[in-house]
């Protein structure tokens, strides 16, 4: 039997009991959040509702919400799963200008009705998985508005709430009748905290009440929440002011080819002996940015599924932050050659265990960042490898 059928059926039967019994609970002179009296704040943690559409998760008979009606003008609605509670709610109370009492599942309700102005839950929303129910108490509300939330956290064994969201079995306790087994989330505050963030509300405080009589185990939460206001389908993003930010970093590729006859270098017109690569343009993924400088300096045509990028360099010239990509190119096309106009040419290729001197650093430290053990000085840099696959994504492709 699914967990909150299990419910149902106990409810059911505890409110078949209360029938036979014809008990039914006076309405209170003062809100209580836990079975009680006297622990605890009251109503007034509700906000101002008069005039306001309440509605009450797990009614059962009917009291609290008669309560809020005829004391704090509020318009309430009570939402009850099990038919004999709300059987109890409707014999007594139906009368009652300003409440009513639906019978029905609550998250399923709530997907249809006009948004509340406040909700409220006492012992009863530990009975319903908090993934089914607190996503519909965020569409059940209106932005702004209050939920209170009173829940188990120790049984009267003293068995404490769970920090995983799983059920596990509790009983309803009626006078000269078998206990009924119920699932129960009894969940640990910074849990219930964590859930209710997640589905949009902000918690405003969570207080531990505790049974008047120092030898019980049994404790009570009492959570205030918000529902926050709906967020946009997309978040915007604005420059802080509109002068163009002071230029303080340098960002480039390096790429590594290697043939049977070695590594490709080329001679930049300063004398230093580099690997192709250059300036990252606006827009440009680091392999977009490999394969255009390839093409420009060398001549040879590479693709996308030929780049392997290896991780950032990251050092300091002159008071300007350098960032240098260094990327493996596994296949290509053409004879590297000079270009017209290109500051490097004379491309060549030049075995590893006879590399020349005259490096350019940033090529310098992209060698021995992907191979350690050859024998190059240059000045340090902070490496960060990529893992094995990672491509880069042009942010306004990203959603």
């Amino acid at each position: 039997m699914p967990l909150e059928d299990i419910n149902t059926q106990a409810w059911k039967v505890y409110g078949q009991r209360q029938l036979a019994r014809a008990y039914t609970p006076p309405i209170p002179d003062r809100m209580s959040w836990t079975p009680w009296e006297g622990v605890g704040p009251g109503a007034e943690i509700l906000g101002d509702i008069t005039g306001r559409r309440v509605v009450d998760i797990g009614s059962g008979a009917g009291h609290h919400a008669v309560h809020l009606v005829q004391a704090h003008g509020a318009r309430v609605t009570g939402i009850e799963l099990s038919p004999t509670q709300h059987e109890r709610a409707v014999s007594t109370h139906a009368n009652v200008h300003d409440v009513e009492f639906v019978q029905g599942d609550a998250a399923e309700y709530l997907a249809r009705a006009e948004p509340f102005d406040a909700a409220y839950a006492i012992g009863t929303l530990g009975f319903i998985d908090p993934h089914r129910s607190l996503p519909a108490l965020r569409d059940g509300l209106r932005p702004g508005a209050p939920l209170i939330l009173s829940l188990l956290h120790t049984d009267l064994h003293g068995i404490g709430p769970s920090t995983e969201v799983a059920p596990r079995e509790q009983m309803i306790l009626l006078r000269d009748d078998p206990p009924l087994p119920t699932q129960m989330w009894v969940l640990a505050p910074q849990l219930w905290e964590d859930l209710l963030t997640e589905y949009g509300f902000r918690v405003e405080t969570i207080d531990l009440l505790h049974h008047p009589d120092e030898s019980a185990s049994v404790i009570q939460q009492l959570i205030r929440a918000r529902r926050l206001p709906d967020r946009p389908l997309r978040i915007s993003s604005r420059p802080r002011s509109t002068k163009a930010p002071t230029a303080h970093a340098a960002v480039g590729v390096g790429a590594i080819l290697l043939s049977e006859q070695g590594v490709l270098l080329g001679r930049h017109h300063r004398g230093t002996l580099e690997l192709p690569g250059g300036t990252v343009e606006a827009g440009e993924s680091f392999e977009a940015a490999v394969i255009r400088e390839l093409a420009e300096e060398t001549g040879l045509i590479a693709h996308v599924g030929d780049i392997r990028l290896l991780g950032t360099l990251v050092d300091h010239v002159g008071g300007v932050l350098r960032v240098t990509v260094g990327a493996l190119v596994r296949a290509w096309q053409g004879q590297p050659a000079t270009q017209l106009d290109e500051s490097v040419g004379d491309w060549a290729w030049h075995p590893l265990d006879q590399l020349p001197d005259g490096l350019f650093v940033c090529s310098a430290q992209i060698l021995t960042a992907w191979r350690p053990e050859l024998a190059i000085d240059h000045p340090p840099a902070h490496f960060t490898h990529f893992a094995p696959g990672t491509p880069s994504t042009p942010v306004d492709t990203l959603a």
